[in-house]
């Protein structure tokens, strides 16, 4: 059998170690048009920054190392021009010498990824603007730094590339602005969650200009002029655009291969295509997705090297299948960590689900153990069902490991209410006697129950128009004075069961206190006298973070500046 795989990097070179361990008599040969067969994509941003240091560690494999480890045949700076499906062969160009000939197959492997979306505006071809997908991308804007000693930088997008750029450019020095057409960096979160993104953005120097389009560039003085739409414009020394990825697709639709969304490649639960013999994975191909069963596109290395494995599995006679993408992720965002996974609440309802959510703000270990940092949690689940759909977590330590426990339950299918029922590991410096994802599960549980009854930010304009709410903050009288909620009263939980007088019987009452422990121990005490009582969810730490956030972008909006 001899197998042709175009693109190597997370899906074709996973691939073509796969068929290799499965068929040592398979002829196996890779075209990939870059230098490098297998690097790693989301070192590049820290590479840029110094923070790796030696090139040589972006590059997984060589040529060399494959082909003395696994006798696979790796032709870099060979590109694929068009694939013969009749004929079963492809077309080849040799990218150095200017070669062109024909490569015959018995199973085809498609791995092009995704090219950074450049958009039909001006001056996306000057010097001093970059884009950054690959090893070569990477070298170039390196040497071009080294070389000019910019100062100042736009980055056009504020996804995974511009957050972590943003990130190792201002340790270089820079002064960074990132502009995104939507209202908030990282689309995969919530805007509320998003707001603590901000925060640490802007606290660490980087200036965000959200909510504006931009339109061009300009060269000027030796940088570039940003032009945004109904805004001045911006100058910086050097453009990255971030703005997304587009599946590279040419080939298959000229060889007539059935396309999905944006031109992406459609495959089956085994990798296949509409022909047969040839298989697609990675960035390029279209995925459902794990939550909703609808079709999407997830540009995520995990996805795309467990699609590798899948496809050569089948290529060598097997019958593995790929349930699809849930879209679980983890960025560094200077001193902070943020990661999701699953379905956020914003594209839980585009979906038509009927979604509740819980939000809390747990420690990272356990309170008496020092050091214990505050993560914010946001859970996200199917009313009725109580079907776990997604979660969001910012925070510094433990994020990264409660996002893999909540993505593992959405895997199973687990409720949200089973998730307190989940026996994780505790001691003292890692965690607490009832972990946070315990937490989430014992909150959906009492709402289950009907002993939680919660209101939310956007509920509350609703309630400043309602005569008859009974608005309530528990906090002590310090945490009061230092910032409220106006038209909120003030009887700390303590006191409260001593000042029942002052909340006036057969109201809805409405409580906050700063995470959500104290107004929901409120909001039983209140029941217990009749009341019927709704605990903010969050807390007014949670409040004045997204409010905050929210100002500073509603102020920026005439000036482009926040």
């Amino acid at each position: 059998m001899k197998v042709v795989i175009v693109g190597g990097v997370a899906g074709g070179a996973t691939a073509a170690a796969r068929i290799r361990r499965l068929d040592e008599q398979a002829e196996i040969v890779v075209f990939e048009r870059s230098g490098y067969i297998s690097y790693a994509n989301c070192g590049l941003p820290y590479y840029i920054g110094n923070v790796i240091s030696d090139p040589e560690a972006l590059t997984l494999q060589t040529p060399e190392s494959f082909f003395a480890r696994f006798r696979i045949r790796m032709k870099v700076h060979h590109e694929v021009t068009a694939i013969h499906p009749d004929k079963k062969t492809v077309s080849v160009k040799n990218l150095e010498t200017g070669e062109t000939f024909e490569e015959s197959y018995d199973k085809l492997l498609l791995s092009p990824g995704a090219r950074p979306t450049r958009p039909k505006i001006l001056g996306t071809g000057l010097e001093q603007v970059f884009t950054l997908r690959t090893v070569e991308d990477t070298f170039k804007l390196k040497a071009y730094i080294d070389r000019h000693r910019p100062k100042s930088a736009v980055l056009a997008g504020g996804g995974f590339i511009g957050l972590e750029l943003a990130e190792n450019l201002r340790q270089l020095g820079m002064e960074v602005t990132i502009v995104q057409r939507p209202r908030q960096l990282m689309n995969p979160f919530d805007s509320d969650m998003a707001a603590f993104i901000h925060g640490e953005m802007r606290v660490h120097g980087v200036r965000l200009v959200l909510g504006h389009t931009v339109e061009g560039f300009v060269g000027k003085d030796d940088g570039v002029d940003v032009l945004l739409k109904d805004t001045p414009s911006l100058h910086a020394d050097l453009v990255v655009l971030a703005i997304g990825v587009t599946p590279d697709t040419a080939l298959a639709k000229e060889a007539g291969l059935t396309l999905g969304i944006k031109d992406s490649i459609l495959v089956n639960d085994r990798m296949e295509t509409s022909v047969l013999d040839i298989y697609a994975v990675g960035d390029a191909v279209q995925v459902k997705h794990a939550v909703t069963g609808q079709d999407t596109l997830i540009s995520l290395a995990g996805p795309a090297n467990k699609q590798g494995r899948i496809a050569a599995d089948n290529i060598c006679g097997g019958d593995s299948r790929y349930s699809g993408s849930q879209g679980s992720s983890v960025i560094k965002v200077f001193d902070l960590t943020a990661a999701v996974t699953g379905l956020n609440e914003t594209n839980a309802k585009k979906a038509g689900l009927d979604v509740d959510k819980v939000i809390l703000s747990p420690m990272s270990h356990a309170g008496y153990y020092p050091g214990g940092k505050l993560m914010t949690m946001k859970v996200v689940f199917e009313k009725g069902t109580y079907r776990l759909l997604g979660a969001q977590i910012v925070g510094y330590e433990g994020v990264d490991k409660r996002i893999d426990v909540l993505a593992a339950a959405i895997h199973i299918g687990m409720k949200a209410t089973e998730l307190e029922t989940l026996d994780l590991a505790y001691a003292p410096p890692y965690s607490s006697a009832k972990d946070p994802v315990n937490m989430a599960g014992f909150m959906v549980d009492n709402i289950e129950k009907g002993i939680l009854r919660q209101w939310f930010l956007e509920d509350l304009d609703g309630l400043f128009r309602n005569e008859n709410a009974i608005l309530l903050d528990v906090r002590t009288a310090e945490e009061y004075n230092n910032g409220h909620i106006e038209e909120f009263r003030n009887i700390p939980v303590d006191e409260l069961r001593q000042r029942l007088d002052e909340v006036e019987p057969g109201k809805p009452v409405y409580v906050i206190c700063q995470s959500g422990l104290r107004s929901y121990i409120a909001c039983r005490i209140l029941a217990g006298y009749g009341y019927e009582a709704y605990n903010f969810a969050g807390g007014f730490r949670f409040y004045d973070a997204v409010l905050h956030d929210r100002r500073l972008i509603e102020s920026a909006t005439a000036c482009g500046m926040n």
